[in-house]
Order: structure tokens, then sequence, then C-alpha cells
């Protein structure tokens, strides 16, 4: 086997395809439309990696969606569909929101308080759905659909409670100061803070023109305690084991209807600390009146498929996708092209990633046309090959 098959054989080949098939499609559209397909990449690359404080703006957008990546792949992993990452999410901010406003205690126990609540409201719709499929039989994809509407009205309800609510605007009362997570945000505005980073502009650009906070660091050790519990405990086995075949788990002693229950609440306390991360660590700090749904559990839905449901996977593919939805603002700015564009290309390269069949085709195809060439060079010579060549 060459190492170009081994390499089709592999996870990563699959990915990369699939990116390479969604720029070659975008492309064509762009081309089609009249656009510079050259010109609108280099602007799409641009907006994203051009400045120090547009990489700043891709790594914050990355960790809602690096967690909710996370959170799905650790669900598939374990044989569950979590497509209810939104309404996790979205109960994630609302509970983190509530307990913020209402407390108001040092940085060192305010912060950790107020992603606890996030954490929890989290894994509570994530445990409710899992206690109905596990006790029902009722699918999780219905449930946790529905449960994400349910979250999304309790979000705009507790917005427009009086307890809550900030006047003249549509968002909810701000989480009080010592909630924030925000790197070097009290000093960063400070005088002495202010004089410091005049004299380093790249760092000041980043820290005082963004809201670089630590969450993309604690979704980065999520994402690598995940994987360490999936593949080496023996929770992680016993999780992984009733996803592969229940009966069997269920015959060596495993209980599938707890292990159904915790995987569910693991997959949902993730979104919810992705929802309380994006409360503390990005402005406004609060809640807002929702028209429709934000897209973080569904974008991470995408991100998971990209990484192959390999929680290490969504790290770099968070940070790609991210880097789209950013950097593909600049590509409507520059050259006029429709943000359409970028969705195209999401789209694809989703798609493709959801045919895992198509690099390994690949890989037998040139494989079938290896062994083709060498049976010809046997018949001409009358030499074999090799054992271990054949």
């Amino acid at each position: 086997m060459s190492k170009l098959e081994k390499f089709l054989r592999g996870r990563f080949a699959a990915a990369l395809v699939a990116v390479l098939v969604g720029f070659a499609i975008s492309a064509i559209v762009l081309a089609a439309a009249g656009y510079n397909p050259i010109g609108s990449f280099a602007a799409l690359f641009n907006g994203a990696f051009g400045k120090p404080k547009y990489i700043a703006n891709v790594i914050i957008k990355a960790t809602p969606i690096l967690l909710t990546g996370v959170s799905v792949a650790f669900a598939f992993k374990t044989g569950l569909f979590n497509i209810g990452a939104e309404g996790q999410y979205i109960l994630g901010t609302t509970l983190a929101t509530i307990v913020g406003v209402k407390l108001n205690l040092p940085m060192p126990l305010q912060v950790p308080i107020v992603l606890c609540a996030g954490i929890f409201g989290g894994a509570l719709l994530g445990a409710f759905v899992g206690w109905l499929k596990a006790h029902f039989g009722i699918h999780e994809v219905i449930t946790s659909i529905m449960c994400n509407w349910i979250a999304f009205y309790l979000c705009n309800f507790v917005v427009m409670s009086d307890t809550f609510h900030k006047p003249n605007s549509t968002s909810a009362l701000q989480v009080n100061g010592s909630s924030y997570t925000m790197i070097l945000g009290n000093w960063k505005k400070s005088a002495e803070g202010k004089a410091f980073l005049k004299g380093i502009p790249w760092l000041r650009e980043i820290l005082a023109k963004t809201d670089l906070n630590y969450g993309f660091i604690i979704a980065v050790l999520v994402a690598i305690l995940i994987s360490f519990v999936l593949t080496r405990t023996k929770l992680g086995y016993e999780l992984r084991a009733v996803g592969f075949n229940r009966d069997a788990a269920r015959f060596s002693g495993i209980s599938v209807e707890r292990n159904i229950v915790l995987s569910m609440l693991i997959s949902g306390a993730i979104c919810g600390l992705a929802g309380a991360l994006t409360i503390t660590g990005i402005a406004p700090h609060t809640i807002t009146l929702l028209a429709a749904m934000e897209s973080y559990g569904f974008n991470g839905l995408s991100v998971a498929f990209i990484a192959a449901c390999s929680p290490l996977g969504c790290i770099p593919a968070s940070i790609l996708f991210a880097s789209l939805i950013y950097g593909g603002m600049s590509v409507q700015q520059v050259m006029g092209a429709p943000s359409d564009i970028i969705n195209i290309m999401i789209g694809t390269i989703v798609f493709f990633t959801a045919l895992p069949g198509v690099t390994p085709m690949l890989a037998d195809m040139l494989a079938k046309k290896r062994r083709a060439e060498e049976d010809i060079r046997v018949s001409k010579d009358g030499t074999p090959l090799p054992e271990k060549e054949v």
C-alpha cells in the first residue's frame, strides 16, 4: 500500500478533501456570478488573519463553537445524537445571566459560580432528554429539538421579566463586573495598563480592541479532558459500550439507562459552559431578546462532523469554521460578493465530511490501478513480485 493510499484511508484525509472541494465549488460559484475567486479568497483570509485583532476575534468566535462541537462529538461517540446543543447553550447563557446579576461576590468566587450556573442549565436540559430516552424510549432528536424551543422562549421570558429587563432595551441587565473573564480586563483599562500597551501596538490591538478572554483556553482543556475520558477511563468505556451495543453492554452488567442519562448530562453541561463563557467573556455580558436561534449549537454540529466526531479534532475544525464565518464578512465588504458564498462553502464542506466513504473509495481506485500496473509489469518480464508487495 502506497503512502497516498494510507493517507486517503485516514480521517484527516476526508476532512482535507471536503475543505478543498468546498473551496473549489465556492470558486466556481464566485466565477459564475462574476466575482474574482482568487481576490475573494484573499479577502477571506485577510479578514480572518490579516491583523492581530482579527485573529483574536476568530479565537473568540471559535470558543462556543468548539465547546458545542465537543458536546455533539461526545454524545455521538456514546451512540446519541445531541441536536439540542443550541437549547442547552441558550439555557446556559440564561442561568449564567440570572446568577451573574443577582450575585456580586469577589471575582475568585463569582466567576466559578456563574460558570457552574451555566453548566447546571445545560446539564439539566441534557439530562432531561437522556431521561426521556432511557426510560420511555423517546428518540433524543425529537425531544432535544423541542427543548431547543423551550430554552429559546424561556430566555425571552427572563429578558422581558420585571426583575431582569433592562429599561428601554431588548436585553436583560448585565452581569456584575466580578463575573467577567476577559484577559487583564480591569488592568488594561487602567492608566497604567493603557500606558504599557501603548508601547506594544500588536498587544494593544488584541487586548484593547477585542474581548479576548480565557474561554478558548478552557474550551481546549475541556476537549482534551473529554478525549481522555472517552479513551482512557472506565466511564468512557462504559459510555462507548452502551453506544456500540446496548444489549451487550446490559449483558455485561453495565447500566444502560444510567449511562444514557449521564452521557446527555455531560454533553449538555459542555454546551451550558459554552453559554456561560459567552456571558462572562464577551460584551454585552447579558442575554438579549431572541428573534431566531443563535446557531452556536448547530454550528457545533457542523464542527463535530468536520472533525469526524473527534473531541481533539474539534479544535482545528472550530478555528476553520470561525475563520470562515468571521473572514467571510470581508468578502462582502471588499469584493461585494454576497456572504451566502461562505454558507455554500460551509455547507459543501459539511456535506462531504458526512460522506466518509469518498476518500477510501479514491484509495481503492488507486490500489486497483496500482495492482493493474503491477500485473502488466509481471506479465512483461515474468518476474514475480516480492511477497511483501503483493
